[in-house]
């Protein structure tokens, strides 16, 4: 049987950058590649300029910026328009604002082909929750107007679209509310989590050691320095824990351009020390550096599932968040951790709660674990988007 071909489009090469969408585009091909080509087109971001091939999959470099989103979006878009002769595939699918430009390039040209829009975190919504942080800075207001300006391309591309793809109930909730997009084509394929990598080990003490945090308490949080990521609210949230247990380390791994601005107030407030900021690590150290954590947190403030969410919990770790977005689908509240409405008080309560016990820790965990397990994996998600690509492709013939 003649194998299907696939084009991905992303503007961050996913071989290169470690965020949810990328993990879900190299895991997904990788784990139908017995039954689908896969070539995925990025933007020449991160030094990415030749062609590479990883488990199978081709990645293309097309000419972006390696500026800051949305100008490398920008170019990488008006890159694939230009290319719409060139770019051959059974099936086309982009991840967020990543393709509008060869779906209108496509229309245009009357080129029928099943294109497939994958919405991640909504970004109306997005946009719409950015007004609960209270007095914007200039620099927030410019975000603002530039994700208003996103979430308009994402709701053409998702009512031009043959069939879109999100990973929750709730962002399916507000692709229909936002972009009137009709709900008989929208699909719901949650993102998943590799149980294989991420499991609990018991050498937490020598990984705690290694980054240098020896046995004090780890609360860990994995993501960008974005605003929508609510590190601050963690901060205000640390004031109140390191009073009951001082020596408590929060360990933030990924980078973002909140990360001057964070560290700055860290020193302002003298919690810098309480801090360690690992940036961008490698991918093969994220398993240990989950189970060196005491608890994990995600004090996001739109979400619309959360790999990270379900990588703690794979790795029996008991979680914290915020309840926003599509969270509470990928986390059980009181049982795989504790989920509070948006406030560090809340937040230092729920986080304290934990530390306090290992028993609940280790009750929690065990439970996060199992929950994962039975819920969500690539090899369930990688096999629904066969059958959304199939189904797309069926629609168009």
């Amino acid at each position: 049987m003649k194998k299907l071909s696939l084009a991905v489009f992303n503007t961050q090469p996913p071989h290169l950058y470690f965020g949810g969408v990328e993990r879900r585009i190299v895991e997904t091909a990788k784990k139908f590649r017995n039954e689908v080509v896969t070539t995925v087109y990025s933007g020449t971001k991160a030094g990415f300029r030749k062609p590479a091939l990883l488990n199978e999959t081709a990645f293309v470099p097309c000419f972006s910026t390696d500026t800051l989103f949305p100008v490398d979006n920008w170019f990488f878009n008006r890159t694939l328009a230009g290319a719409v002769d060139v770019i051959k595939a059974d099936v086309y699918e982009a991840h967020t604002v990543s393709g509008y430009g060869f779906l209108k390039a496509l229309r245009k040209c009357s080129i029928k082909k099943p294109f497939v829009q994958t919405v991640h975190g909504v970004l109306a919504d997005e946009y719409m929750q950015s007004f609960q942080a209270g007095s914007p800075t200039f620099r927030a207001k410019l975000a603002n107007l530039i994700m208003w300006q996103l979430s308009r391309l994402e709701g053409e591309s998702a009512k031009k679209a043959t069939l879109v793809v999100t990973v929750s109930k709730y962002s399916r909730n507000k692709i229909i509310q936002f972009y009137d997009v009709d709900k008989t084509k929208i699909r719901i394929v949650p993102n998943g989590v590799d149980l294989q990598r991420f499991k609990p080990v018991h050498s937490s003490k020598s990984i705690k050691r290694q980054i240098g945090i020896d046995s004090k308490f780890c609360v860990l949080f994995v993501g960008r320095l974005i605003p929508r990521k609510g590190l601050p609210f963690l901060i205000e949230a640390a004031k109140h824990i390191v009073k009951e247990f001082k020596e408590t380390i929060f360990v933030i791994v990924g980078n973002g351009p909140l990360k001057n601005h964070l560290m700055a107030y860290l020193r302002k407030i003298n919690l810098s020390s309480n801090f360690l900021f690992l940036g961008d690590v490698n991918e093969n150290a994220l398993p240990a550096i989950y189970n060196c954590a005491d608890v994990f947190t995600l004090p996001s403030m739109q979400e619309g599932l959360g790999i990270a969410l379900l990588e703690a919990q794979a790795t029996s770790t008991p979680v914290v968040a915020f309840d926003v977005g599509g969270v509470h689908e990928a986390m059980v509240d009181k049982e795989t951790g504790l989920l509070v409405k948006p406030d560090s008080f809340k937040l230092a309560d729920a986080i304290l709660k934990l530390l306090s016990s290992r028993p609940f820790r280790e009750k929690t965990g065990s439970k996060g674990r199992e929950f994962v397990s039975n819920n969500f994996s690539w090899d369930i998600c990688a096999q629904r988007m066969l059958q959304v690509y199939r189904e797309a492709l069926s629609a168009v013939n």
